[in-house]
């Protein structure tokens, strides 16, 4: 999964540099938001099955519809025969300011447009296969990150990871300016998923 890919010829080089390294990922999705920018993307070597990736979700900000900046990404990908894994990604409004609108709040309601999309995929199916990935540009004691993963008793909760590196560190962003470390990039799977999954072969 991918945060700020550029255009899609981009990403073709991108592909076809890996490629040349050694890493072959032939199948490919890429959602244009309204970001004209940054645009969230996925390679894969596994054959992708199902694409249902949205560009046009939209929230009310001061009386006005906002989109949210870069969408949400949503393949399925057929792992064997008999099992499937659905994978959203997103990345939401950075903690840059904006003179339009609040920051915080935009980055908050496009939390929750992800979260409804998640709760309609797992109504459909309660026993999807669901990982979501990517910037959530929040900690996890913030509502954007607590709104997607839910409360405890929540059928739909999502599983925090909480991936660490070999030293143990968890934190994926460095803010200088304040000299701080922090976790705004995650992994979350629904119930059905979290008993696949090999922590000890899992990390940073």
């Amino acid at each position: 999964g991918i945060m700020e890919m550029g255009d899609e010829t981009a990403l073709e080089d991108f592909q076809r540099r890996l490629k040349a390294s050694g890493l072959d990922y032939p199948n490919r999705e890429w959602v244009r938001g309204a970001d004209a920018d940054r645009h969230l993307a996925l390679l894969s070597r596994f054959p992708i099955v199902g694409r249902n990736s949205r560009d046009d979700v939209t929230f009310e900000m001061n009386g006005s519809r906002v989109r949210v900046g870069r969408g949400i990404l949503d393949v399925t990908v057929k792992l064997s025969e008999d099992y499937s894994l659905r994978l959203v990604g997103a990345h939401l409004k950075s903690r840059r300011e904006i003179p339009e609108f609040d920051q915080e709040v935009m980055r908050a309601k496009e939390a929750r447009c992800l979260r409804e999309h998640l709760n309609a995929v797992l109504k459909a199916n309660p026993v999807e296969n669901l990982l979501l990935f990517g910037d959530l540009n929040d900690t996890k004691n913030e509502y954007p990150v607590k709104e997607l993963t839910g409360q405890l008793k929540d059928p739909f909760r999502m599983k925090d990871l909480s991936l660490a590196d070999r030293s143990g560190y968890r934190w994926t962003h460095y803010w200088s300016a304040a000299d701080i470390y922090s976790r705004i990039d995650y992994m979350l799977v629904s119930r059905s998923v979290w008993p696949d999954i090999n922590m000890r072969r899992s990390g940073l």
